[in-house]
C-alpha cells in the first residue's frame, strides 16, 4: 500500500473516531481543525506544483467550511451567526481565487481566518455545554 494513501485513510479513522457521537460544540472544534489541516496541505501542494493535490485539499476544505456555514442556526444566533455566515461565505471565495490564481498568499489569509475562529470556539466556556449542548452550535 502507498504510504500517502495509509496515512489519508488513518487520518479519516481519526477523523470518524473524533466525531462520532460528538456534541455540536466538539464538532465546531473539530471541524476547523480538518479545514486548518486542507489548506496547509493545499499550500504545500502549491509550493510543490502538484495540481491535483492542490485542488483535492481546497475542494476538502471548501466542503468542511461549507459544513460550517450550513451548521448555522440563524434564526436563533442571531448577529453572531451573521458574522459567522459572512466571514464563511468569504473564505469560500478566497479558496476558489487562491485554487484559480494559484496564490499561496490567499491559503495564508484564509488559514489565519480559521484559526483565529477555532481559538474563538476553544474559548467558549464549558458551561454551555452542561446544559444544553445545543446553545454553542446555535451560534455558530
Amino acid at each position: 500500500m502507498n504510504h500517502q494513501v495509509a496515512l489519508e485513510q488513518h487520518k479519516q479513522i481519526r477523523a470518524n473516531v473524533q466525531t462520532e457521537g460528538a456534541s455540536p460544540r466538539r464538532l465546531i472544534q473539530v471541524l476547523p481543525d480538518g479545514a486548518i489541516e486542507r489548506i496547509r496541505g493545499a499550500k504545500a501542494a502549491m509550493d510543490r506544483g502538484d495540481i491535483p493535490e492542490k485542488v483535492r485539499h481546497i475542494d476538502w476544505a471548501l466542503s468542511i467550511i461549507d459544513g460550517l456555514r450550513q451548521s448555522l442556526a440563524m434564526e436563533r444566533g442571531g448577529e453572531i451567526a451573521s458574522n459567522l455566515e459572512a466571514l464563511y461565505d468569504y473564505m469560500q471565495r478566497r479558496l476558489i481565487v487562491a485554487n484559480a490564481q494559484n496564490a499561496p498568499s490567499l491559503l495564508i489569509e484564509v488559514l489565519g481566518l480559521i484559526q483565529e475562529i477555532k481559538s474563538a470556539w476553544d474559548a467558549v466556556p464549558d458551561i454551555f455545554n452542561k446544559d444544553n449542548q445545543g446553545t454553542t452550535a446555535e451560534l455558530g
